[in-house]
């Protein structure tokens, strides 16, 4: 997790921080992470994924840095990441609500993000920042999935993409698994592969560019 890297841009209106992500062929990395004793979380609050707080721990105290020197004028403050990226990106946001309320951010937006902490942190984050947080999935996305269950668990504030690039806030789960069984039929050369190809990024910004059109 050495080379976690992330970029804060500022104006005079916004900051925003992306967290780079990493490829799904790394996913078996966090699988072997995810036996590793979890991290505490933010605030004393649960448990996070070790290799995933590894990772911000990295990058952290730059990002404060350049947020606390930058924010001079109360400019909005977002973060935002795409598969470990995202992870990094919750994190981070937790990370200043539940320690320092006065530097909270106003939003945080990820993309195909890995489940993160446990329920205990997921309910603290839920709870007083659940209403600013955004987590897209692509419909097959496979690293959503992971890790397992019950140990790591997903915020909420779940934007789902469904097989034809429609977002829904809410998706009923009988309706999501004939849309999902849909996704995995698109392309019947490669029906395996379809947790990973919607797991690209372009694949996000493509859906995201229709809905806005």
């Amino acid at each position: 997790m050495q080379d976690t890297q992330a970029y804060t841009m500022a104006g005079d209106r916004t900051i925003v921080t992306a967290f780079r992500g990493t490829e799904p062929a790394q996913m078996k990395d966090w699988l072997s992470d995810a036996t590793t004793p979890p991290w505490p979380g933010p605030g004393g609050n649960g448990f996070v994924h070790h290799g995933f707080a590894e990772a911000l721990a990295s990058v952290y105290p730059d990002v404060h840095h350049a947020l606390t020197e930058l924010r001079t004028d109360g400019q909005t403050v977002y973060f935002t990441g795409h598969s470990l990226g995202g992870a990094l990106a919750m994190l981070a946001g937790a990370r200043l609500f539940l320690e320092e309320p006065h530097l909270t951010a106003d939003g945080v937006y990820t993309y195909g993000q890995p489940r993160t902490c446990d329920r205990l942190l997921a309910e603290a984050f839920n709870k007083g920042f659940g209403g600013r947080m955004y987590r897209f999935v692509n419909n097959n996305d496979i690293v959503p999935q992971l890790p397992p269950e019950p140990a790591f668990t997903h915020v909420r504030a779940l934007r789902y993409i469904d097989s034809h690039g429609k977002v829904h806030e809410v998706m009923p789960t009988l309706s999501a698994f004939g849309d999902r069984v849909k996704g995995l039929t698109g392309d019947p050369f490669a029906p395996a592969s379809d947790g990973v190809r919607d797991h690209f990024m372009r694949t996000y910004l493509d859906a995201l560019e229709k809905n806005l059109a």
